[in-house]
């Protein structure tokens, strides 16, 4: 192929002055599935940041005259046992989603992950292989067990420790807006989610070092440090992208299983599985079915669209 074909492949390929990441995005929009998945996961975590505006009720407030009504003009999604507004508790259900997903991206899979992998695939020798082998004992570990037995056995030290802050501090409301639950969960979570992460980087680091550009950064002089944040970060990224993405549907999951067991986000804070744990009993369901068929409605949507983004990401990313 000639200079000037290739020219043109390229220009068909990436329209001249369009970026890389502008290149990707009109791939994605062009998804009608991508799009629908990015609008419910918006909508969700949109009713969650929004919760404390537009809940019509307090989430907490119990009432046991109006206790299991159905969904009606007052209570949209009905009542629970207790009296409380399930609209209301859903709205901030998805807040509690998003704060432990959030926290849990951002310091285990994103700084962790990201950190870790890039780290262990330039330097390689010994730091390499003790960065992999403490990747492999988490990796080994049953990763659901040691969720619920670290937040059992740590959950009444871990309030401890904060009433304790409270009373040094002289800041209160802590314990109460269930902060401690929401500190026990994502750091039990990202002790776990960076393996992946960290794996999947350092593979292609490995591959990124040996390249021509990465040669000459070093034979100019440049630092591990200038190489790893200024040529190997960004030549990552799509795959930082796509672990994200991949990662925030198993994270979500893994807080409601956990709080369905009774070992997660504890009340007074609101969580889809403590929800689900309320309406799961054969017999409640039969009887008033709208507090399973809520929360699962709302959970299924929100994993199914984090799916659905996700292979549309990666097809938009490798071209397809």
């Amino acid at each position: 192929m000639t200079a000037a074909a290739q020219d043109v492949e390229v220009r068909r390929v990436r329209p001249e002055g369009q970026s890389e990441w502008r290149l990707v995005w009109n791939r994605l929009r062009r998804k009608k599935i991508a799009m629908i998945s990015l609008g419910v996961i918006i909508l969700i975590y949109g009713l969650g940041i929004l919760a404390p505006f537009l809940a019509p009720y307090s989430y907490t407030a119990t009432n046991l005259n109006e206790g299991l009504q159905g969904p009606s003009w007052v209570h949209w999604f009905g009542t629970d046992t207790l009296g409380r507004d399930m609209l209301s508790r859903t709205m901030f259900s998805a807040r509690t989603t998003l704060i432990v997903t959030t926290t849990v991206v951002l310091s285990g899979s994103l700084v962790i992950g990201n950190a870790l992998g890039l780290l262990a695939g330039y330097r390689g020798g010994w730091v390499d292989g003790l960065i992999m082998r403490i990747g492999d004992i988490f990796s080994s570990l049953p990763a659901l067990i040691m969720l619920i037995l670290i937040n059992a056995t740590l959950g009444v030290r871990v309030i401890d420790g904060v009433r304790a802050f409270e009373d040094t501090s002289g800041i209160h409301g802590l314990v109460a807006s269930g902060a401690p639950s929401y500190l026990l969960v994502f750091g039990a979570l990202s002790l776990f989610f960076w393996v992946g992460t960290a794996r999947i980087i350092r593979a292609q680091v490995l591959q990124l070092r040996e390249r021509d550009f990465i040669l000459a950064a070093e034979a100019l002089g440049a630092t591990p440090r200038r190489v790893i944040t200024h040529h190997l970060l960004p030549n990552v990224s799509f795959l930082i992208i796509l672990e994200i993405s991949a990662t925030l549907g198993g994270i979500a999951g893994s807080e409601i299983v956990l709080t369905w067991f009774g070992v997660g986000v504890q009340p007074p804070a609101a969580s889809f599985g403590a929800m689900l744990f309320e309406g799961s009993g054969v017999r409640t369901f039969q009887t008033h079915p709208h507090l399973l068929l809520v929360p699962g409605a709302f959970v299924t949507a929100l994993l199914f669209a984090f799916n659905l983004f996700g292979d549309a990401l990666n097809d938009a990313l490798h071209g397809r």
